[in-house]
């Protein structure tokens, strides 16, 4: 593999590139590196032993879960780059076969850490707390006996043992479900029986050879059914949980599949289909049904990622890799665990809370208490701003389309999906809007990955109700999350927004930081309006004065904010002010990789702008290199809550007093925004910097304009930029490493320093409505 590092310092033309000229060497970092960098802070999460044992297990999970969509999505699109023959180079100049075996040796090391933590710490403190995770050979007669009911039971009827043999061909295998691959020999082999035909694997020097014809093998396949829980819990009169999993019970009762035939070898094994499988939607007539047919696509995708356990029959392996089409390096051992995202059903099945988070129930916002009051009358008296998952979704997002369903004054509603839950409150309400008589228009977005059926359900459903249902501009996906609603007033019409960071879904909103804003403000739901023409119809606008709108205005007028950093930098510099008044930006935000963007905040940086970075993924932009970023950080915060959230703030030539993140408290954290400029601008929305958000999708940014909002949004920044429990700071060569917290005193026992992120903003919550 060739060298992948990057030199300590950039070269002396980097910062001066023009801002689309190539990549200098050393200038940015590998994407996909940042991203298992990503994926492995949150492994760590697993691996401390502060995150609650059974949240541990969880973590193993997601983890798991990570790496699969990565390997559909990222590795699959780079074996179909190089299945096109395309030789387009990284910006550390890897082709696509490059990236691939730099993967493999990065992901490899995280999977033996990932088995080590599961079966030499998780699993033996889970024992301890009582919660047993058994093994065949641990089970007592009693246990194997049940579980041989259970087998026969629940497991039998629904099980179907496919086997390979001139009749049957080889199955049809789903992604990312677990099998048994199982090798069967007759008691009795006649020589000639075509019902056994060899297994034919490649011999040392390349020749096929044959089994022995007195010791034939026939390969079949038994799936792990997906629809039956994938571990058993068996029952116990002594107060402990017991679990084995749903494969060890079919494993152990193969002898009832192949009755009277020899079960020579068994092992487990799961493969990942590419689900980078798009098509034009430029020629299609429907885009509905071009959807579909690439939803049937991808269900028979290419394999891209073989697993087996780590005691491989190799004859069987080499027998899979030739029917899927993979190589030796699509294969990965898997030490412990074929699929840990099973454990999910340990985390939510076992009944203790002393393991767990503490349970956090999200709270009301103090304006919208009144359970009784007319919502729209409440954002009339001023724009509110809620942060789920410690404000309630259900109590502000939900309340907000189910009144104006059911409020006699609305005429119209319109909203984007992008992502909703399975059993959303927001299609009966909005089908209710429609039957009572109300101009409803859903703009459902069909691409959202991973959600495509759903989504293509959703839209059958809606249209069904008589909603109008678009499908978005050809050529982009519609990523923003908006909602509009027309109202007739004592005074004429009346538009209510709500623009959030988020997706419509009351599942995630339980899990996700997000942020929402509803306003009655005509600056920002006059730009709306024209934004869901251009969405249902056909406008060609693109001049919004307040709302940042992607592909349009969206990147000019960020850089346009940059530059105006700039320019209040050389100011500072020639007034000789001081440090903390110097011109700042502060971006929060899930995935920074835009090249551009990144170039502009070189350029910033290098006038004297201080840039503080939050990016919870993936960063390509290098930070703290001398003459290129020496003015910005790059930090992470990794929790119980996906960091989902886009804040963007720019000084604005606001000068503001010195800021000691020990000493902010839950009480203390955002209750004053001392400043003497009072020009600070903050934005939230759908968007990171990433070229496919600016590039390639829909979306909005919108200001936040009230001050005491801009000192909540300053508030959840400052406690994050406070944080040692939960943050990792990323240097130059795209390493991480996890702050240590101060020493515990009295004074700084509350603060985000020691209790974290999420931790502090539970307890600001809190306090504040506790407040009133």
């Amino acid at each position: 593999m060739s060298d992948t590092s990057t030199p300590d310092t950039k070269p002396a033309h980097a910062a001066t590139l023009p801002i689309d000229a190539p990549p200098a060497e050393g200038e940015f970092l590998n994407r996909e590196s940042s991203w298992l960098e990503f994926n492995r802070r949150v492994l760590h999460e697993a691996l401390d032993e502060r995150t609650p044992l059974l949240e541990r297990v969880g973590f193993l999970a997601i983890f798991n879960s990570n790496l699969d969509e990565y390997y559909q999505k990222r590795v699959g699109g780079l074996k179909r780059q190089i299945e096109a023959g395309l030789m387009t180079r990284t910006v550390d100049g890897l082709s696509p076969e490059q990236q691939i075996e730099m993967i493999r040796e990065l992901v490899i090391p995280m999977l033996d850490v990932q088995a080590q933590c599961f079966t030499e710490v998780v699993k033996p403190a889970l024992k301890a707390k009582g919660i047993h995770l058994l093994a065949w050979e641990e089970l007592s007669d009693a246990e194997r006996e049940e579980a041989n009911e259970y087998f026969m039971t629940n497991l039998f009827p629904v099980v179907t043992p496919l086997s390979v043999d001139p009749g049957h061909p080889f199955p049809f295998i789903s992604n990312l479900s677990t099998s048994l691959g199982v090798m069967l020999q007759h008691p009795v082999v006649e020589k000639n029986d075509p019902m056994m035909s060899p297994i034919q694997t490649p011999s040392v020097d390349g020749e096929a050879e044959l089994e022995d014809n007195a010791g034939r093998m026939q390969f079949a396949r038994v799936k792990v059914p997906q629809v039956l829980p994938s571990w058993v819990k068996l029952a116990g009169d002594d107060g402990q949980d017991k679990f084995i999993s749903t494969e060890q019970v079919i494993r152990h009762n193969l002898d009832k599949l192949f009755d009277g035939m020899i079960i020579k070898h068994v092992e487990p094994f799961r493969i990942t289909r590419n689900a980078d499988v798009e098509r034009d939607e430029e020629d299609a007539e429907d885009l509905l049904e071009l959807i579909e047919q690439e939803l049937r696509d991808r269900r028979f995708a290419d394999a891209v990622r073989l697993e087996t356990d780590d005691a491989p029959f190799h004859p069987m392996n080499h027998f899979l890799m030739q029917e899927l089409g993979l190589q030796q390096d699509d294969v990965y051992q898997m030490p412990a665990e074929l699929d840990f995202n099973d454990l999910w059903e340990i985390h939510g099945s076992v009944n203790r809370p002393d393991l767990k988070y503490e349970p956090w129930t999200p709270m009301v916002p103090t304006r919208l208490a009144d359970v009784d009051s007319n919502i729209f009358s409440v954002i009339r008296n001023g724009d509110i701003l809620v942060h789920h998952p410690y404000e309630s979704f259900s109590a502000s997002v939900e309340r907000f389309i189910r009144r104006a369903a059911t409020d006699p004054d609305v005429i119209a509603i319109k909203l984007t999906l992008y992502r909703t839950a399975k059993d959303s409150p927001f299609i009966p309400d909005l089908i209710k809007a429609a039957e009572a008589g109300k101009q409803v228009v859903v703009l459902v977005e069909l691409k959202a990955r991973f959600d495509e059926e759903r989504n293509v359900q959703l839209a059958q459903r809606l249209e069904k109700a008589g909603i109008h249902v678009v499908y978005g501009v050809v050529g982009y996906k519609t990523h923003t999350k908006t909602s509009l609603v027309v109202r007739k007033e004592k005074d004429g019409l009346r538009t209510y927004a709500h623009i959030g960071t988020g997706n419509y879904n009351s599942k995630t909103a339980n899990l996700y930081t997000d942020l929402g804003l509803f306003t009655c403000d005509p600056r920002i739901t006059g730009d709306l309006v024209e934004v869901f023409h251009l969405l249902t119809g056909r406008s060609l606008k693109r001049d919004f004065n307040h709302l940042l709108i992607a592909p349009t205005n969206m990147r000019k007028r960020f850089v346009e904010m940059i530059d105006r950093e700039i320019a209040h930098a050389q100011a500072w510099k020639q007034a000789g002010s001081h440090e903390d008044d110097r011109p700042l930006i502060v971006a929060k935000m899930n995935s920074l990789e835009d090249r551009r963007m990144c170039r502009k905040l070189y350029e910033a940086s290098n006038a004297g702008v201080k840039i503080q970075l939050i990016v919870r993924g993936f960063c390509t932009l290098r930070p703290g290199v001398p003459g290129l970023s020496e003015n910005i950080t790059v930090q992470s915060v990794i929790g119980r809550f996906l960091e989902h959230s886009r804040i963007y703030h720019y000084r604005n030539g606001q000068g503001v007093t010195s800021y000691d993140p020990t000493q902010v408290t839950a009480k203390t954290s955002g209750s004053e925004e001392t400043g003497r400029g009072g020009n600070a601008e903050y934005y939230i929305g759908s968007a990171d910097w990433m070229y496919r958000n600016l590039n390639n999708r829909v979306e909005c940014i919108t200001p936040v304009y009230d001050p005491a909002l801009q000192a909540k949004l300053k508030t959840i920044v400052d406690t994050m930029l406070a944080d040692h429990r939960q943050t990792w700071d990323m240097d130059a060569e795209g390493n991480y490493t996890q702050r240590t917290p101060p020493k515990i005193t009295e004074k700084n026992a509350a603060t985000p320093a020691v209790v974290g992120t999420h931790q502090h903003l539970m307890d600001l919550t809190r306090l504040e409505l506790a407040d009133g």
